[in-house]
Order: C-alpha cells, then sequence, then structure tokens
C-alpha cells in the first residue's frame, strides 16, 4: 500500500515546511511595525473645542 511508505510524503512535507520556514518571517516582519509613530512627523493638537451648547 503506496500510503505507508513514508518516504514520498515525507519528503515533500519537509520540503514545503522548510520553505515555510524560510519565506514567513521575512512578510511577518515586514507588518509588524506599520503604524509605529514618528516622533518628527508627530503632531499634537492643542486646539480647544470652541462649539456653543
Amino acid at each position: 500500500m503506496p500510503q505507508l511508505n513514508p518516504l514520498p510524503w515525507l519528503c515533500y512535507l519537509i520540503l514545503v515546511w522548510l520553505i515555510f520556514l524560510s519565506l514567513a518571517p521575512s512578510k511577518i516582519l515586514n507588518h509588524i511595525s506599520l503604524n509605529e509613530p514618528n516622533s518628527k512627523s508627530a503632531k499634537t493638537n492643542n486646539y480647544m473645542w470652541t462649539w456653543p451648547w
């Protein structure tokens, strides 16, 4: 029975995991600090609320 022979599917599984583990960290690290605030471009809005209630 070919299902009991682990060599073909085990090689594919290891190959896929090696590719996944080599590509995934770079893709994830590119999106971790996407919205990190920049201190030079950060604006502080110091205005008073002027609407009469």
